[in-house]
């Protein structure tokens, strides 16, 4: 869920591959569901019970190899336009081989800080960008009939008003909800993974906070949340928010559980 609150390459790298040693476990061969305890063992021990039919990769060392290389794959997005495959792969066989690098260690953080600073520029590029597209659209939106702009900047605009409070600071929420960018692209839906949300107020991003303490349960509100409200120039790390990005919700309010008195 990305309407919580707010690394280096190498260390995503390294935390992909952390995940993935972490996740594996024996597999059952006939259901595919992971197994525990003795099962687990005598499978360790026999050796075989991971490896799955999956054509083109019948052995389980390549389904290893090609596993742990979509986990790696999912962290150089980031920087695929950066990135020569083939050279690296050549520098991934020479670790592995202990062959000489064909780069030296000083070679090496030149590499890595010319990289740096690319994706640094682009990254600012693209806030600035973000925040003048979002500062526009907030403009031009406010102007529409039913939106309404609060003292903060965010807006929103109500499609269905319910009845009772709305949840106070520290209060529990139950809602539905879907998230979009500005171009219309959704990030985020309790609707497609059919079951409402639940949290503590205070656990998410201030636009958020904001915005349920407007509405009574059984509301619906349409919330536009400029970036310093939301995720602000972080954004989400690897994505799908960038840095600056104003963000588009259409909440349903169901449920308000009060905190628990102390």
């Amino acid at each position: 869920m990305t309407i919580f609150p707010r690394a280096t390459l190498p260390a995503l790298l390294a935390v992909a591959l952390a995940a993935t040693l972490a996740a594996c476990k024996p597999l059952d061969k006939e259901t595919g569901e992971p197994l525990d305890g003795e099962k687990a063992a005598q499978a360790s021990a026999d050796g075989d019970a991971s490896t799955l039919d999956i054509p083109g990769l019948e052995s389980e060392k390549e389904q290893v190899g090609y596993a742990i290389g979509l986990e790696l794959g999912n962290t150089l997005v980031p920087v695929k336009d950066e990135v020569d495959l083939d050279a690296m792969l050549e520098g991934v066989r020479d670790t592995l081989a202990g062959n000489e690098p064909k780069v030296d260690q000083q070679q090496l953080a030149q590499i890595m800080q010319g990289l740096g600073q690319r994706m640094q520029a682009r990254q600012q590029a693209a806030a600035e960008k973000a925040a003048a597209d979002g500062e526009a659209f907030l403009a031009e939106n406010a102007k529409k009939p039913g939106v309404q702009t609060t003292e903060s900047g965010l807006q929103y605009e109500v499609l269905e008003k319910g009845e009772g409070a709305p949840p106070k600071p520290g209060d529990r929420v139950s809602v539905h909800y879907e998230g979009k960018l500005l171009d219309g692209t959704t990030f985020d839906s309790s609707l497609a993974r059919g079951e409402p949300a639940t949290f503590a107020l205070d656990q998410v991003v201030p636009g958020w906070q904001e915005g349920l303490q407007l509405m009574a349960p059984g509301s619906r509100y349409r919330l536009w949340i400029p970036s310093e409200l939301g995720y602000g120039e972080q954004g989400t790390p690897g994505g799908p928010i960038g840095p600056n990005a104003t963000l588009a919700f259409e909440v349903e309010l169901i449920e308000v559980m009060p905190a628990a008195a102390e």
